[in-house]
């Protein structure tokens, strides 16, 4: 395994904490999709990582919870008849997963009234809607 799994510019999770496995894929192949295993099934232990902040840890195991098993994020890639390219992919993958579980939550809603102008245009378009409904009546209303 090479140096480990870059997640952003400041976290990098080292090769250690990271486990391969490999298995037989399924999809086009030929002859060979029988003899060679191209499969990559990637796991990382989310929860007993000693490289991820505390703090980061809890946020990607409340928003990993529906993918996590026993706290082990595990990505499988199999898109590639090479076992050198799935396993890229399975990093990309679970590089981009991680990514988005320990980003910030986003800033809460400033609640905005309409404005003015606004108010008058919508009022504008509901007297001109009414009034259109109201010529297209044929019972003499």
């Amino acid at each position: 395994m090479d140096d480990g799994l870059r997640v952003t510019d400041r976290l990098v999770v080292p090769g250690a904490e990271l486990r391969e496995r490999f298995s037989r894929s399924s999809g086009p192949g030929g002859q060979g999709v029988n003899t060679t295993d191209s499969r990559v099934e990637l796991s990382f232990d989310v929860a007993a990582s000693p490289s991820l902040p505390e703090s980061l840890r809890d946020r990607a195991l409340e928003r990993l919870a529906g993918r996590l098993v026993d706290g082990v994020l595990t990505v499988a890639a199999s898109e590639h008849r090479a076992q050198l390219a799935n396993r890229e992919a399975a990093r990309e993958r679970m590089a981009a997963l991680l990514r988005e579980a320990i980003a910030p939550p986003p800033k809460p809603r400033r609640p905005t009234r309409p404005s003015r102008g606004a108010k008058e245009r919508r009022l504008a378009e509901k007297k001109r809607r009414s009034q259109r409904k109201r010529d297209r009546r044929v019972d003499g209303d």
